[in-house]
C-alpha cells in the first residue's frame, strides 16, 4: 500500500479543543493487508484525552483487499458484465473510552469506520471520478468534524 501517515497529524476542529495534534508511531496491524498507527502523544489543548495504551487504545488502521478483484468477462452475446465485484478499502479508528465514572466498568473501544467500495474496473476506466468521490468524502468529514462531535455528544442534528 502507498498510504503513509506522517506524524504528527493535525486534528480537525472540535468544540473545546485548541490546535489538537496526534503523534503517531507505527503499530502492529491485525492483518497483513493493513497498516496501523498508534497515538503516542497529544498536542494542543485536549482536556481529558489520553494517548494509546493497552486498556485505552487510540489507533488508526488502514486496510486494502487481501486479493484485488478485477472486472469479469462480458457475456459473449450481450457484452454485459453481470456481476461487478468491488474492492473494499477501509479506515478504522479505535479509541478506548470510559462509560462510567468511578472506574468500576472497564473502558470500551469507540469505533469509527469509513469503508470505500470501488467497483472493479472503475480504477482504470474512471479514476478521476473515483478520486473526486474520495475528495468530497474526506473534505466533508473534515468540514463537519466539530459538528459531528457536537452531535455525538448532544444527540441533536
Amino acid at each position: 500500500m502507498t498510504i503513509s501517515v506522517s506524524s504528527p497529524v493535525t486534528g480537525s476542529a472540535q468544540t473545546g479543543f485548541t490546535a489538537p495534534t496526534y503523534t503517531l508511531v507505527t503499530g502492529t496491524a491485525p492483518e497483513l493487508n493493513q497498516k496501523q498507527w498508534d497515538v503516542s502523544a497529544l498536542g494542543g489543548t485536549q482536556a481529558g484525552v489520553v494517548a494509546s495504551s493497552v486498556s485505552l487504545p487510540f489507533t488508526v488502521t488502514v486496510s486494502r483487499p487481501k486479493v484485488l478483484k478485477t472486472l469479469g468477462t462480458p457475456n459473449p452475446v450481450t457484452g454485459v458484465v453481470s456481476n461487478i465485484p468491488r474492492n473494499v478499502y477501509g479506515v478504522l479508528t479505535r479509541k478506548g473510552v470510559q462509560v462510567m465514572t468511578g472506574g468500576v466498568t472497564p473502558p470500551v473501544p469507540m469505533i469509527i469506520r469509513t469503508t470505500i467500495e470501488v467497483p472493479a474496473g472503475a480504477d482504470t476506466v474512471d479514476p478521476s471520478n473515483v478520486r473526486a468521490a474520495l475528495s468530497l468524502h474526506i473534505g466533508t468529514l473534515s468540514q463537519v468534524s466539530a459538528g459531528a462531535g457536537d452531535t455525538t455528544i448532544s444527540g441533536t442534528f
